[in-house]
């Protein structure tokens, strides 16, 4: 539940809370969160229940889970029968990405060669080469 706190962040909490409700109240209050907390999960775990005794034998595969859309989505996309591993793998984005770059810079692009210099790496931090462009004269009196 508490997986992205950090130890400092924790101490930070713990500090709050006893400045807040104080050495004397604090017990009582943590009793009393932790208790809600049990009762939440009680009611929720029995709403599941009911839910899944509702839908009856054919959704006993039925994860609550999978109603989350990025479990969902990854479900999906995982799933062998659509195929998208081999697209997904017959993708080379940094091939993508430099043949995008040639085409912004006005380059043509180069054929596939049989052997790819430099073990088929695209350097992407090297700033390509501007061609020199002359700039007309600067006229002071037109401006």
């Amino acid at each position: 539940m508490f997986n992205d706190i950090g130890p400092l962040e924790l101490v930070t909490l713990i500090v709050l809370a006893v400045l807040v409700f104080g050495p004397d109240k604090l017990p009582k209050v943590i009793q009393d969160v932790t208790r809600t907390i049990r009762k939440i999960r009680e009611f929720s775990e029995g709403a599941k229940q009911d839910i899944r005794k509702e839908l009856g034998p054919e959704f006993k595969d039925f994860e609550f889970e999978d109603l989350n859309p990025k479990t969902f989505i990854r479900k999906q996309l995982d799933n062998e029968e659509l195929g998208l591993k081999e697209i997904r793998n017959g993708f080379d984005l940094k091939k993508e990405m430099a043949e995008v770059t040639d085409a912004v810079h006005g380059r043509e692009t180069e054929p596939p060669t049989s052997a790819p210099s430099a073990g088929g790496r695209i350097d992407m931090t090297k700033k390509p080469e501007t061609p020199r462009v002359e700039r007309p004269p600067y006229d002071a009196d037109a401006t």
